[in-house]
């Protein structure tokens, strides 16, 4: 039997992806000028980005419940077998409404065979074990086997990010506000990253350049055989600085790949433009 992959918006992988691979995506929504748009479907990142400019708050929400009864119920009635693999639920209460649904519809039907993974990973870092799900489903792989991968590539994702403004992260609720050092005029740089599908700055650096080296230097600490992996980059509006960190990370550790994505509306909602974001494994075995 064919497991099927169901993955959220969140994960900032383009639209076609989830055409190509036969990949579910549920959409988050996103509020701007009091009108609702569905993530990847209804808006793009760039009226997001300039409305955050001209000075505007957008405001974003968890998939519909609705959206999840219809689907896990279509799945349920045609007896398929599924692996959703969420975005942290310590940035988005998704997970939780598709767990809650989920253990509905499996009171109607017992045998319904959905597995819901917290994948405690935000944007491509939990795009990118999407894309390796995809291709293990696609290749016939065992529930158990994808299973097996998505938990470890969750557990071992690291997510190295740099915002231009942590105002906009605070103002969500994303970062607590004692963090959300402010360092515009003086050009600081904040780093930071996921702990525990939390978003936690690690230091403040003054300047770009320095801020590409010290993403380096942090990869080349934390990071193991990056020379055979993929590694990601997402990106605010700012393709030239992820070209940039991209070239480095070529030059550096000459990986297997470097997949770049915007950005979505959902998460860049949080983030605001000039953000830039780095994925990779800290290990490649047990």
């Amino acid at each position: 039997m064919s497991i099927k992959i169901m993955a959220d918006s969140a994960c900032d992988l383009p639209l076609k992806f989830f055409t190509d691979h036969d990949v579910t995506m549920f959409p988050l929504k996103v509020h701007v000028k009091d009108e609702e748009f569905e993530d990847l479907k209804t808006i793009d990142p760039m009226t997001v980005y300039d409305s955050i400019r001209n000075g505007e708050i957008p405001k974003t929400s968890q998939v519909s419940p609705a959206t999840f009864e219809s689907h896990f119920t279509e799945m349920a009635k045609k007896n398929e077998s599924g692996i959703y693999i969420a975005f942290s639920s310590e940035l988005s209460g998704t997970y939780s409404t598709a767990a809650m649904i989920s253990d509905q519809i499996k009171e109607q039907y017992p045998d319904f065979d959905l597995t819901i993974i917290d994948t405690k990973c935000a944007s491509l870092g939990c795009g990118l074990v999407v894309m390796e799900a995809a291709k293990l489903a696609k290749n016939g792989a065992t529930k158990d086997e994808i299973l097996k991968d998505v938990l470890f590539r969750s557990q071992h994702m690291e997510h190295l990010f740099s915002v231009d403004d942590l105002d906009h992260l605070a103002k969500g609720g994303r970062v607590s506000k004692a963090s959300a050092f402010v360092g515009g005029l003086l050009n600081i740089k904040p780093l930071l990253n996921v702990e525990e599908g939390k978003l936690v700055p690690i230091e403040k650096i003054r300047g770009k350049k320095k801020l590409l080296r010290r993403i380096i230097e942090v990869m080349k600490e934390r990071g193991e055989s990056l020379h055979s992996q993929m590694i990601g980059i997402s990106h605010a509006d700012d393709e030239e600085t992820a070209l940039e960190m991209k070239k480095m990370i070529e030059e550096e550790f000459s990986p297997t790949e470097v997949y770049i994505s915007n950005i979505g509306a959902v998460v860049g909602s949080h983030t605001g433009p000039g953000t830039i974001a780095i994925f990779f494994l800290n290990s490649l075995s047990e």
